[in-house]
């Protein structure tokens, strides 16, 4: 998932360690075990129940992005599917005030079914509150309002397989050195449910899996603009590093910045979700050798297919997460389209070629 802010509040979440070996997995937020997203579709019965029924659906965004308009072409993909229209789509741009504004507009329209990612979970659970009494099918993205209980309140969470993404990314950069080496670990310094799994997990597994590589250099970052700062002093303190981990995309960019100045062609990059200019580097052959990213349009679709089971009375798992997958230069323009439903940018699929 893209993140340019920190959302309001935050999902509480964590990392479950299986008893007695290094398995992890991305929980729920009261411990769930995850669903994967292709475990919840609709039979062609169903598809033929629904049809017909004059059956409507909001989308109610916390903002709008690449990230976004994949989710939105997931859920009305399968929504055209099920015959369903997609009456009212909204963009809160990160305002809880707002997208309390957007329930009560979208509620008039008298959804069956509504998708969302709740900016503030206080705030949110009054705002969903009417929906619920008039039996409409609640559907979240990574977070869930304050109270609310599966099957009663809402159909599913859905979200991306937090620990895969880390533990990918992981991966990737350990088979970018060679197994063996010096790391930096750029994190999030915030308390954001989805950067704090991801980040975990990446370090979780180059400490239980690649015991020559050791993390030399850690860096909390709560300001994307102050990342070439920051890793700046890190490769001062540290010329010697190996590899690099930054928490998303955009602060990427910033230590790929700093990495040019100093004139370091060696220490290798790795980061998620998917932007043009790291993902420019990355099929040049710069520093950054691999972007893990989600699979946004198979988390719209999973969300759809979740309100849609929910409303013709099928149980729905409480805890639903989408795959991740690893983009490199080799896959970049499959990996693109697979993550976003859409081409990569031209720049970049030029540069591969």
């Amino acid at each position: 998932m893209i993140i340019k802010k920190m959302l309001a509040a935050a999902l509480a979440g964590s990392l479950m360690l299986a008893a007695g070996s290094a398995i992890a997995q991305t929980v729920g937020p009261s411990g769930e075990a995850a669903t994967p997203s292709a475990d919840v579709a609709l039979s062609d019965a169903d598809i033929g129940t629904l049809k017909d029924k004059g059956y409507k659906a909001a989308l109610l965004w916390h903002t709008s992005s690449d990230f976004t308009n994949a989710v939105s072409a997931g859920a009305k993909d399968e929504f055209a599917r099920a015959g369903v229209e997609v009456a009212v789509t909204t963009d809160a741009g990160f305002d809880a005030a707002r997208q309390r504004s957007d329930i009560e507009t979208a509620l008039a329209a008298k959804p069956n079914v509504i998708l969302a990612l709740p900016l503030d979970p206080v705030t949110s659970a009054e705002a969903f509150r009417q929906a619920v009494k008039d039996g409409t099918k609640l559907v979240f993205l990574s977070n869930l309002p304050s109270g609310y209980k599966h099957g009663s309140d809402y159909a599913a969470i859905v979200t991306d397989d937090l620990f895969q993404m880390g533990k990918q990314a992981a991966d990737a950069l350990a088979k970018s050195i060679g197994g063996k080496g010096k790391v930096g670990y750029i994190f999030h310094d915030a308390t954001y449910y989805v950067t704090n799994q991801r980040d975990q997990a990446f370090k979780t597994t180059i400490e239980k899996s690649y015991p020559d590589i050791k993390i030399v250099a850690e860096q909390g970052i709560s300001d994307p603009a102050r990342a070439e700062e920051l890793a700046s002093a890190m490769l001062l303190q540290n010329p010697d590093l190996d590899g690099i981990y930054v928490t998303w995309a955009e602060p990427a960019d910033g230590v790929l910045s700093a990495l040019r100045s100093s004139g370091n062609a060696k220490t290798k990059v790795v980061t998620l979700d998917l932007a043009e200019p790291v993902a420019l580097d990355m099929v040049k052959g710069g520093n950054v050798t691999a972007l893990v990213a989600d699979k946004a349009y198979e988390l719209g679709r999973a969300m759809a297919a979740a309100g849609l089971k929910s409303l013709l009375g099928q149980q729905t798992p409480a805890f639903v997460v989408a795959p991740a997958l690893t983009v490199t230069k080799d896959n970049v323009a499959d990996g693109w389209k697979e993550s976003l439903n859409r081409d990569a940018p031209k720049s970049v699929l030029d540069a591969a070629k």
